[in-house]
């Protein structure tokens, strides 16, 4: 557990590392995806706010981007469960640009960060 945090840090750095400057975006847009149809849609959520995405309920607490790459190298803090529950099926950083290395674990559908928004 402790390595797995380990390189969960080190690579939510590696944004900063290779830019000076790290800023949050008004909120985010994700890309919801139903295993069962194979319908996808996207969503926009601000910071702070929850927004429903088919059974899921999908809060956003922050998204940040390096200002000198702000589509591709975005990371927002997700917390994911499912409509009417109370446990968090996903609670943590999600990297836009490597969507699989902390991602959501559902047998029905998946959720994954597409970019922040920009003014």
């Amino acid at each position: 557990m402790i390595r797995l945090a380990a390189l969960i840090l080190t690579l939510l750095a590696a944004p900063v590392l290779a830019s000076d400057q790290v800023t949050s975006g008004a909120g985010a847009l994700l890309r919801g995806l139903d295993k069962v149809s194979g319908q996808t849609e996207d969503f926009r959520v601000g910071n702070g706010e929850t927004a429903e995405i088919y059974g899921l309920d999908v809060a956003l607490g922050d998204c940040r981007y390096p200002v000198e790459n702000p589509t591709g190298d975005a990371f927002a803090y997700l917390t994911i469960w499912e409509h009417g529950q109370r446990q968090a099926l996903f609670d943590g950083w999600m990297i836009a640009s490597s969507p699989a290395l902390s991602a959501l674990d559902h047998s029905r559908y998946d959720v994954w960060v597409i970019r922040c928004m920009t003014p």
